[in-house]
């Protein structure tokens, strides 16, 4: 195995070598061995891509679609995606100049922070979050100026976000994530309301990250682009909506002046999209729209299941309006040390969920569990749980 050469040592320094990896994949790579784990860890449906779906994909493969797309991704899926927020948000954007596709949500949310964030610029995130966002905050050299919003039943509230505003009058952009990963929470269409005056006279910039839009249960999703369409980079994919994960698909739209910046960044990581996964997402906008409302019916009966499951063993949840999410506050003889409740569940019970802490100021104390997976799954955990808190675990 090659060793790197000794001279080499002092002089591939970089900022990386100071940022940890992702706390939620670090987690779940600690625990993964396990025996017999449930793993309740990680985001990612258990549901099959719908069928007509993966026959796209396997017709641009069999139709030799090999060759690069176009760097923002093909024609067909950006009008496809123009469509598509036509019609579920009454968003206008045209599909030349105010759209791209890309490798996944990730890849749109690197480029948009690699594209716009300067050192010393002012990020404001309210916590818990998604874990990704600090890592790229902090390479870029930008300031994380996070809201708690644990003690507003974790969401961002006007008064929140004018008191942050009083204290960082020069902060540049918000980044919002609803539904939110990984509280569940949706901002409803009154609170967006509240919020989009503040954010006008404060000069931000929006990066709203929607990807769990089509996962809301109790109120229908609204992006804030409806009201800030000239301020907001508006961030989604297909891989929740349609269990697309492996394809890699996401998108951004906004700004035509925005997005004709971010497209040199973009162009610079990826060149361009996968042509067979781009086919496959460009049938999915086009005519899958019932396929995210059958996967809704499942994943809220397994909501319901599981918040009362953990309610009724003392495990205080916050029920989610929508994503596949619950974070629910751990035994109070652990004092909010979640990751020591998360591996003596893990090693004892078998059962895997996410410290809060990986998720930001406010998450500490509490465990994230996924309900992306099977029926059976999810009643072994919880039963597992059960027998596991009425042992009496004393933390050593």
């Amino acid at each position: 195995m090659p060793q790197l050469a000794a001279d080499l040592t002092q002089i591939t320094h970089t900022p990386l070598e100071k940022i940890p990896s992702s706390g939620i994949r670090a987690f779940a790579q600690r625990i993964d061995d396990i025996p017999d784990l449930i793993k309740l860890t990680l985001g990612e449906p258990d549901l099959n891509t719908p069928e007509h779906v993966k026959q796209a994909a396997v017709q641009s493969i069999l139709a030799n679609d090999s060759h690069y797309s176009d760097q923002r991704g093909t024609l067909q899926l950006r009008q496809a995606i123009s469509n598509y927020l036509q019609r579920k948000q009454n968003l206008t954007y045209d599909p030349k100049s105010e759209i791209i596709v890309t490798v996944g949500a990730t890849e749109a949310l690197t480029a948009i922070a690699l594209s716009l964030f300067q050192p010393g610029d002012q990020i404001i995130v309210p916590t818990p979050s998604y874990a990704l966002y600090f890592p790229l905050i902090q390479y870029t050299q930008a300031e994380l100026v996070a809201i708690n919003t644990a003690s507003t039943d974790f969401v961002l509230t006007p008064q929140a976000l004018k008191n942050t505003l009083q204290e960082h009058p020069q902060a540049k952009a918000i980044l919002l994530n609803y539904p939110t990963n990984p509280t569940g929470r949706e901002y409803s269409e009154k609170v967006l309301k509240q919020l989009v005056p503040i954010i006008r006279q404060s000069h931000l910039y929006v990066i709203s990250d929607e990807i769990y839009s089509e996962l809301t249960y109790d109120c229908p999703h609204v992006s804030i682009a409806r009201y800030l369409p000239e301020r907001t980079l508006l961030v989604n994919g297909v891989s929740k909506s349609h269990a697309m994960t492996g394809y890699r698909i996401g998108y951004l739209a906004g700004p035509e002046t925005l997005i004709n910046l971010i497209a040199k960044m973009h162009a610079f990581m990826i060149t361009a999209p996968s042509n067979p996964a781009q086919a496959a997402a460009a049938e999915a906008l086009e005519n899958g729209d019932q396929d995210p409302v059958d996967s809704r019916h499942i994943y809220q009966k397994r909501r319901d299941y599981i918040v009362q499951a953990l309610n009724e063993m003392g495990l205080q949840t916050m029920p989610g309006e929508g994503a596949f999410y619950v974070f629910a506050k751990i035994p109070a003889q652990y004092k909010n040390d979640d990751e020591a409740f998360a591996l003596d569940l893990a090693h004892k019970a078998k059962v895997g969920g996410t410290p809060g802490k990986s998720f930001g100021p406010g998450g500490e104390g509490y465990i994230r569990f996924s309900y992306a997976a099977s029926d059976a799954d999810l009643r072994k955990a919880m039963s597992r749980i059960q027998k596991f808190l009425s042992a009496e675990v004393v933390v050593k």
